[in-house]
């Protein structure tokens, strides 16, 4: 293409052009023109005062900018709860998550009570092709082994006293979506062996009919005990658990991940301002120090509670160590122990550490100073007092 003068003047004036008169400024995802901008007749929009304010705007477009390149925001899962995740661990999980949303494959989520296992579980959803088909969850701890059958697969009318008319079940209203089996452990071994017969012929009847219902259903099952150990004292079926262990997720304690507190406060403050309209915005360091301190052997939840409670006893704008109940360390450790005998203590102690470790037993070992035969020998002893799962 043959350049002339004409063009060679135009794109210097457009080099040479000062910033003011057509600048524009990134301000966190998008382009704005920059304040005080030069008027197209070429008068000045703002004094020689206001450089100082443009030149602060511009520090602080590019400062929201680097903020929004260094730190994504936290993925949301259905319920539009978002995974906070600063930890290398729960880092390692959402990475995972994203290859494991693709597939049907099962799901086995195992960890402490109130680590965010259905956070996980909603996230796997609301990340698959399913996302728009029905999420449905039953808690198998909270019902009785009758009602769980029924809740699970339905009934026809008559099926048993006080069935008056028939019910449709969670697999059926899951149907082409995700349903979530909370606490699993707790499934009566009979249940375990129907549970098995739908994950792998993808059919079932209701309770007290005879017709087979297909579905298409993804299972994610949760537990807040070591399925291995409950199989290996036969509390859990061996075929079951080979079943639902197609993909495996451990989520650790918030003891074992303390760099996800401070993102986890700033999270729950900002919800606590939008749906109680308190004016909390932060926490003083010192509360911080606490916070992170602190054993949470409650975890997430215990620390969501912790600091609601402290954000209604707060006046202003931060919280402070007198707005937080007890939280020593030490007490907070010793409290997971109150009411037990040597022998559990010692028991809880190494079967936690087991779980932390995956089943790592040299690990396990290593970190409690004992020889691998030692700790061969207590599990042995364990296993035939059929006392495996941790109080």
């Amino acid at each position: 293409m043959i350049r002339t003068r004409r063009d060679a003047e135009q794109e210097e004036s457009v080099m040479t052009a000062p910033l003011t008169q057509s600048a524009t400024l990134p301000v966190g995802n998008r382009l704005e023109p920059a304040p005080h901008a030069e008027q197209p007749n070429g008068t000045p929009g703002g004094a020689p005062d206001h450089a100082r304010h443009d030149t602060r705007a511009i520090l602080e477009s590019v400062h929201d900018l680097a903020l929004l390149l260094a730190d994504p925001p936290p993925a949301k899962n259905a319920g539009g709860r978002p995974m906070i995740a600063r930890s290398k661990a729960m880092r390692d999980i959402l990475e995972q998550i994203e290859c494991v949303a693709a597939s049907r494959a099962t799901v086995l989520l195992e960890g402490e009570t109130g680590t965010g296992k259905e956070v996980v579980a909603r996230l796997i959803h609301s990340s698959s092709p399913r996302a728009r088909k029905p999420f449905v969850s039953v808690n198998c701890a909270a019902l009785s082994e009758s009602l769980v059958e029924s809740e699970l697969f339905g009934h026809e009318k008559g099926a048993f006293t006080g069935a008056a008319e028939s019910r449709v079940g969670r697999f059926e209203l899951a149907h082409g979506g995700t349903l979530l089996l909370d606490e699993i452990s707790e499934m009566a071994p009979k249940l375990q062996a129907k549970l098995l017969r739908v994950l792998e012929e993808e059919e079932f009847e209701r309770v007290g009919g005879t017709r087979s219902l297909r579905v298409d259903v993804r299972v994610i099952a949760t537990s807040n005990r070591d399925l291995e150990y409950e199989v290996a004292r036969g509390a859990f079926r061996r075929d079951l658990f080979y079943r639902l262990n197609v993909v495996r997720f451990r989520l650790a304690p918030l003891r074992a991940r303390r760099e996800d507190i401070p993102a986890l406060v700033g999270h729950f403050l900002g919800q606590f301002r939008h749906e109680t309209g308190t004016s909390v915005r932060r926490v003083s360091q010192q509360a911080m120090e606490i916070l992170t301190a602190y054993e949470w052997p409650g975890n997430v939840r215990q620390l969501r509670n912790t600091l609601c409670r402290a954000s209604i006893l707060a006046t202003g704008e931060e919280i402070e160590p007198c707005h937080l109940p007890p939280l020593d360390p030490v007490a907070g450790t010793a409290a997971e122990f109150r009411g037990m005998t040597l022998d559990e203590i010692e028991r809880h102690v190494i079967l936690s550490t087991l779980r932390e470790l995956n089943g790592n037993k040299t690990a396990a070992a290593e970190r409690l100073g004992v020889t691998a035969r030692t700790l061969l020998n207590k599990m042995n002893k364990y296993h035939a007092q059929n006392l495996l799962d941790a109080p």
